[in-house]
């Protein structure tokens, strides 16, 4: 009982904070964007819908910007369809040419079964980048497939997991110099009546782990953090540079069932391939991470699995949890390109490939995907985008819509 209780509070605790999720602009890459000519969704309703003495939209005044999307879409993980809706607000906490824009995700969904999942994802930049507050929370009714672990498993040979979820992922970021940040985080995951759906099939049999796979699972721990970030936006990066490595470790004295650590390293890079025209999005992104066990007590459900990265944005093309095992090594590449000369419309092509160790071993089987999107300017401000994308791979294709690049 005292471990609800302990989840409670913490998740409690971080809604009622005030706080936003990462879209950052940092010192001596912070200019401001000039979206004169810039066309999104917000001035085409405006000029469908004209307002009597509209006044003309000043960004380099405005603090405080919201973007919002309903949509019907599938929930990844085999939960079938359900209304999603998607709202990021954003807001500067101190000079705009020194600190970064907190922002805050929140995507509830719902699909009329009994599932749904309330997940809100934060970033606190204060004043002059001297501090930032990284955060996840999550109320989750989240069934989805299991393959067990590694990759031996063909697409059909799975089995539903059904589980309530609670997420209170918060860490605490000083700057020791510029773009460079260190700090220590708290992270818990509690899951609670972990069963097949099918009452014929055993799930510790199934996936051949005994840990985490039938009953309650809970974990909680102190995180290592260091991050790295030139980005001048994260929502539509232009170019820059990302990494962050996080060490987490689970003793059963903060609550954890078993003592189990993970490390999580993540690397990415931005091209322009028109640096003359920055106002024009022609850019080659990079991406790729590296997330290891470092134990054998590591639950099921925390082990490294395709789609759970922290903003479980990986593996478009292939279904979440489609590869689970102690390591976990990721690799993706986007090419982004504006349609038209006002920015509205815009595309994409991207691929991605993982491996992992379980059933085999790391590197010697690869599993790729690939696709394509469609790009629309939804708010010029803040860059950012409606996405429309579709990833393919073995046996699997999707439709997946989005605020904001997937990386």
């Amino acid at each position: 009982m005292y471990k609800r209780l302990i989840a409670i509070f913490f998740c409690f605790t971080s809604i009622s904070s005030y706080a936003q999720n990462a879209s950052t602009i940092v010192p001596g890459n912070n200019t401001l964007k000039d979206t004169a000519n810039q066309v999104d969704i917000i001035d085409l309703v405006r000029d469908i819908f004209p307002v009597k003495n509209k006044k003309e939209r000043k960004q380099e005044d405005k603090r405080v910007y919201f973007s919002f999307l309903p949509i019907g879409a599938n929930v990844p993980g085999g939960s079938g369809r359900a209304l999603v809706t998607s709202t990021t607000a954003g807001i500067y906490l101190g000079p705009r040419s020194t600190t970064n824009i907190s922002s805050a995700n929140f995507a509830p969904y719902l699909n009329f079964k009994g599932r749904f999942g309330l997940p809100l994802r934060t970033s606190i930049w204060l004043p002059n980048n001297e501090w930032t507050i990284q955060g996840d929370t999550r109320f989750l009714v989240y069934p989805q497939y299991t393959w067990g672990l590694g990759s031996a498993n063909g697409y059909q040979d799975r089995v539903m997991v059904d589980y309530k979820y609670i997420r209170f992922y918060q860490s605490v970021l000083k700057q020791i110099k510029p773009y460079v940040f260190a700090g220590l985080g708290y992270n818990l995951d509690y899951r609670v009546g972990i069963r097949s759906d099918d009452p014929a099939i055993d799930l510790p049999t199934f996936t051949n782990y005994e840990r985490g796979t039938s009953g309650n699972s809970f974990s909680s721990g102190l995180s290592v953090n260091l991050l790295y970030d030139t980005r001048n936006n994260s929502i539509n990066p232009l170019p820059g540079a990302y990494a962050n490595i996080i060490y987490r470790f689970n003793p059963t004295f903060l609550g954890s069932q078993n003592n189990w650590q993970s490390v999580y390293i993540d690397v990415r890079k931005y091209l322009s391939l028109n640096p003359a025209k920055p106002n024009q999005q022609n850019t080659l992104a990079f991406w790729s991470y590296f997330w290891k066990a470092l134990s054998r007590n590591t639950p099921y459900l925390d082990l490294p699995s395709t789609g759970w990265d922290p903003g479980n944005r990986s593996a478009r093309g292939i279904d979440q949890n489609r590869y689970r095992g102690r390591t976990l090594f990721y690799l993706e590449s986007e090419y982004r390109r504006d349609i038209t000369a006002n920015g509205l419309l815009g595309f994409v092509l991207f691929t991605n490939i993982n491996t992992l160790s379980g059933s085999g071993t790391l590197f010697k089987s690869w599993h790729p995907a690939a696709g394509s999107g469609l790009r629309i300017k939804f708010n010029k401000a803040t860059n950012t985008n409606i996405g429309i994308d579709y990833g393919f791979s073995q046996g699997y294709r999707s439709v997946m819509f989005s605020l904001g690049e997937a990386f």
